[in-house]
């Protein structure tokens, strides 16, 4: 997940061939950083969203534990400013999220899982999805932050599932705003504003299109009921950047360093893949695309104040495809134990470049000499070096040095490094389930649900209850400073939404390479008998299956 950089406590375990780590001269650590992308840039007046198809597979081969955090190649959309911070104070807001792994996923697999990533005024509050949040349910801080919009997708409390073995398929995604809430100049009982804007998630998928959920304005805005001078500087009312980064950050993979008798050092990193075609190159990103207001934004207000219904297609006339430049760079450091953070030694790794044939994909070209296949029964992946020689800076030359990548036989078997395991640990905790609120006077429960329970399995070891809700009825707008009637000029609205877009219509344009990507069939319902419009699924429960 694109999210900052936390520190990381070498708790790991290697299991190791009759060597333990801890009675060995092994170090272990980890490798994290950015692959890093160039783009073309855009005028500013594109601020009504974006979107892009994004590569799915295995990073690693095996699920390594949950100190194991990466993200895929994803961005970071911040609201464009009007004005400055009062006092120059820190003003962190963004849409972020997307695909990947994280210390906080309960239920993983080999397979990516994707959460929505809304992070509030310097990460008060995170909201990830429908019920899924930072803070507990006596203290949220984004667990109500989003609210379900799709009547056919549900979205389970540990991220939103991807068909088992993706392997290079694309997940189209992006972030456009809806008018589905009316703008308000009082909050919580604060002469501070509300605006109206509602970002919502579309998804562009093999058996999936179209919106999922979306932030609550409410979850923007509150920051200001307590500091009034922010006010107007969110999401709630705020277009958004288009000329946003676009990266690939990675936290945690494992790595361990062992050294010869010669003072020489050598590392081993776990193994780390990434998708590639029969051409040998690797389709990571296609049609990033951003938008003005007029291609969505402008219909749907019309339709909502008494115009004809718009089929909520995005119009191509409103927006510009961005390309995406070359020099693409992976930019790994290597972070081991008592090594200060400015001491750090990086990964040479001109063994990847960038392919630029098409400004609309990404592609990856690998050295062949040094990367080698992994054929699996869901596709073939390139793994990239997993040896390295560490060479120091030249004497009276500054640098931390630098860890060249060197093929096996070049590792001294002294180091004991080829027989070493990157295994989940054996003290792994066990994943626990995740749960909502069950007493009777909670807004999960009053008015509460109207059908229900119901069950899934997602794919990932974990059985998913959901309840049908009314929709002005789910906790999500319970808890965003609204009045029953603007709750209910909402449901109006869902409504229309739900009997006009279906999810078999392109509302994110196709892409023109590759394959979709599908969500975990399963978490593709079908509303009970006369709950067909208006009323939405709500995952109450996500536990591992018994």
């Amino acid at each position: 997940m694109n999210a900052p950089m936390i520190p990381f406590l070498f708790l790991l375990m290697v299991a190791t061939m009759g060597h333990a780590l801890a009675d060995s001269p092994l170090k272990e650590g980890y490798a994290g950083g950015y692959f890093m992308l160039n783009r073309e840039t855009v005028e500013d007046t594109y601020d009504g969203g974006f979107s892009f198809y994004a590569a799915a597979w295995p990073l690693q081969a095996s699920y390594p534990g949950r100190a194991f955090q990466s993200g895929l190649f994803g961005t970071w959309m911040s609201p464009q400013a009007d004005k400055q911070p009062p006092d120059g104070m820190k003003l962190y807001t963004k849409i972020e999220g997307g695909l990947g792994w994280w210390r906080s996923t309960e239920f993983a697999t080999t397979t990516p899982k994707f959460l929505m990533g809304g992070v509030a005024l310097n990460f008060s509050d995170i909201a990830n999805g429908p019920g899924t949040g930072k803070g507990t349910w006596e203290n949220p801080m984004g667990l109500y932050g989003v609210a379900q919009l799709s009547n056919r997708l549900l979205f389970p409390l540990d991220g939103l599932n991807l068909k088992q073995g993706t392997c290079g398929e694309l997940f189209g995604y992006g972030y456009l705003p809806l008018p589905l809430a009316e703008a308000k100049t009082r909050t919580a009982g604060k002469d501070v504003p509300t605006g109206s804007q509602c970002w919502t998630l579309f998804l562009g998928t093999g058996n999936f299109k179209g919106p999922v959920a979306f932030f609550m304005p409410f979850f923007w805005s509150r920051a200001t009921v307590n500091d009034p001078r922010l006010a107007g500087m969110f999401f709630d009312s705020r277009p958004s950047r288009p000329n946003k980064p676009i990266s690939m950050e990675t936290q945690t993979i494992r790595c361990v360093q062992a050294g010869d008798a010669t003072g020489k050092t050598y590392l081993r990193l776990a193994e780390t893949q990434f998708p590639i075609g029969p051409d040998g190159k690797s389709l990571i990103l296609h049609r990033h695309t951003v938008y003005d207001r007029s291609a969505l934004w402008d219909g749907v207000k019309r339709w909502f104040e008494g115009g004809p219904p718009v089929d909520g297609v995005i119009d191509a006339k409103g927006s510009r495809v961005v390309g995406f430049g070359g020099n693409a760079r992976l930019a790994w450091s290597i972070n081991l134990p008592g090594v200060e953070k400015e001491k750090r030694a990086s990964l040479k790794t001109d063994f990847v470049q960038t392919s630029t044939a098409d400004p609309a994909t990404l592609r990856l070209e690998w050295d062949m000499d040094l990367v080698r296949h992994n054929r699996t029964e869901h596709g073939t992946l390139a793994v990239i070096p997993e040896f390295y020689r560490f060479d120091p800076p030249a004497p009276g030359k500054g640098g931390a040095g630098e860890w060249i990548p060197v093929p096996p036989t070049e590792v001294p078997a002294e180091t004991k490094l080829a027989a070493v395991r990157f295994e989940r640990p054996a003290n792994d905790r066990p994943s626990k389930p995740k749960l909502t609120p069950d007493e009777p006077a909670s807004c999960w429960k009053s008015p509460g649900p109207k059908a229900g329970p119901f069950q899934v399995e997602p794919g990932d070891g974990t059985v998913v209850t959901y309840y049908w809700y009314r929709f002005a009825d789910q906790p999500a707008l319970l808890n965003a400073d609204m009045t029953a009637e603007e709750r209910e000029r909402m449901q109006k609205r869902v409504e229309a939404i739900h009997q006009h877009w279906p999810i078999d219509r392109n509302y994110l344009a196709p892409p023109t390479v590759g394959k979709t990507a599908d969500i975990a069939p399963t978490l593709i319902v079908t509303p009970p008998k006369g709950m067909e419009s208006g009323y939405v699924p709500i995952v109450t429960r996500q536990a591992p299956k018994e």
